[in-house]
Order: structure tokens, then C-alpha cells, then sequence
């Protein structure tokens, strides 16, 4: 009975590890608002807007200086259009 608690115990440490593992790699969708405070430590992506007209949706995924990993969603003016000078 004691090596089943045992290895209970053991499991559910291992689980919980992985967990913790899981929980890091989550990446955090800001809210785009009038101001937005965003602590961008290096830029992973953002969306290419040459050839686009208009207001068009745009994505900036990013790492804080924490390495946690962000996502941002905005609108942006295209640079595509051709009465533009």
C-alpha cells in the first residue's frame, strides 16, 4: 500500500512539472485600447503590409524581457495604395 502512495506521489510530481512546462509556452494575446504599454524585448513576427490598401488587421507576436512570448492584434494603415505619394 505505501509503494502505491508512493508512486502515486511520483506521478502526480512528474505531472505537475510538465504543467509548469505547459504553462510557459502559453502566449499572452494583449488587448489593443488608446494606449497600450507593450515591453517588446525582441520582435518574432509582425505582419507584412506592402501591397495592402486601406485600414487592414496586422499582428505583432513578440517576447517580453521576461521570454514570455506576446501577441498583438491591431489596425494599421496599408502603404499599398496606389494614389499614395
Amino acid at each position: 500500500m505505501k509503494l502505491f502512495a508512493l508512486g502515486f506521489a511520483a506521478l502526480l510530481a512528474t505531472g505537475s512539472a510538465f504543467a509548469a512546462d505547459a504553462a510557459s509556452s502559453h502566449v499572452i494575446h494583449d488587448k489593443t485600447g488608446f494606449f497600450v504599454h507593450l515591453d517588446v524585448a525582441k520582435v518574432l513576427s509582425s505582419t507584412d503590409i506592402c501591397g495592402q490598401c486601406g485600414i487592414v488587421p496586422a499582428q505583432l507576436r513578440y517576447l517580453d524581457h521576461q521570454d514570455r512570448e506576446h501577441l498583438l492584434d491591431y489596425q494599421v494603415q496599408g502603404i499599398g495604395c496606389a494614389s499614395d505619394n
